[in-house]
């Protein structure tokens, strides 16, 4: 069943799968779908959903994605309140009572995880492994753990093997670092004009030996080591991920809308492949968009399957 599907995850518009939306996934059979608020009113209604979307794919493993990080990215904000427990929050927790945090965390994630697990969700784009640095775009701030590296590094182990417990994946982001940034990608294309041994001891050593089986792409430039392409186009970025940070799994790119990424959406999609993101992000349910996208991404290849297989075989 893996097999025949394409490489790319979408979003959907609304609280139920429209009949266009239906017909499209039936078509196109894209890797996974990734759910918002928009999607997301109550709890009959969210379990109701993730049965229609798996019943289309006749598989009960098929991947849905959240961004459920607690504190202002809060999807579920309709069922649960999860706005005081930034990362931040964790991360102070961690610095002055270790013993406090990791009970503290675990809770929060049992609660969360009980919740995803209900409602059909398998993987949530946690944990936020970028530095937070002062006099830089809040865009990340607290949803950042710790100005510390070393500590983001921790918390975030801390994360993925407590999610691991419950059966859920997790996705690290935005790798190789997003802290370092002055622009909000989403509007318009940060410049990190740090040298890379910087990089290496500060902002990309977070994401070094991370047991998660994906991680998400920075859609930012960085000069010292590819001066055109953001981490999303750059196959120095990409391979840099692979050989010196070591990630081995499955690299999923950022959002391909995103105003970050300066050409159109087929070219954003296929430029993302070729660097070697191995799946394609679409989030906004532009249905004219997602055609784009599904239409300029490859079937999944063996390293596709043989990481989604493993990833099943995790959830039995």
């Amino acid at each position: 069943m893996i097999k025949n599907r394409g490489a790319f995850i979408v979003g959907i518009k609304s609280t139920s799968l429209s009949k266009k939306e239906k017909i499209f996934l039936k078509k196109y059979k894209p890797w996974g779908v990734i759910l918002f608020s928009r999607n997301l009113k109550e709890f009959k209604q969210i379990k109701k959903l993730t049965s229609e979307i798996r019943f289309v794919f006749k598989d009960k493993k098929y991947p849905i994605l959240i961004d459920q990080e607690g504190g202002r990215v809060n999807r579920l904000h309709n069922l649960i309140e999860a706005s005081p427990f930034t990362a931040e929050y964790f991360g102070n927790l961690y610095k002055t009572n270790k013993y406090k945090f990791s009970n503290y965390y675990k809770v929060y994630i049992d609660q969360i995880s009980y919740l995803l697990n209900e409602l059909g969700i398998n993987i949530n784009t946690i944990p936020v492994l970028d530095v937070r640095k002062s006099k830089f775009n809040n865009i990340i701030g607290d949803r950042s753990y710790s100005y510390i590296p070393k500590h983001v590094s921790n918390i975030g182990d801390f994360c993925i093997k407590e999610f691991k417990k419950h059966q859920l994946g997790t996705i690290v982001k935005h790798i190789p670092g997003h802290g370092l940034t002055n622009v909000d990608s989403h509007i318009k294309t940060p410049i990190i004009k740090f040298k890379s041994k910087y990089l290496f001891k500060n902002d990309f050593s977070t994401f070094k030996n991370k047991k998660s089986f994906f991680a998400m792409t920075a859609h930012i430039i960085y000069k010292d080591i590819d001066p055109i392409n953001t981490a999303t186009h750059s196959s120095k970025i990409i391979n840099l991920i692979r050989k010196k940070i070591g990630f081995k799994n499955l690299i999923i790119s950022d959002d391909i809308s995103m105003k970050a990424l300066k050409g159109n959406i087929k070219i954003n999609t296929l430029r993302a492949i070729s660097a070697g993101c191995n799946l394609i992000l679409h989030c906004n349910a532009n249905y004219k968009e997602m055609r784009i996208v599904a239409e300029n991404s490859p079937s999944v290849d063996s390293f596709i399957i043989k990481k989604t297989s493993q990833f099943y075989n995790f959830l039995s």
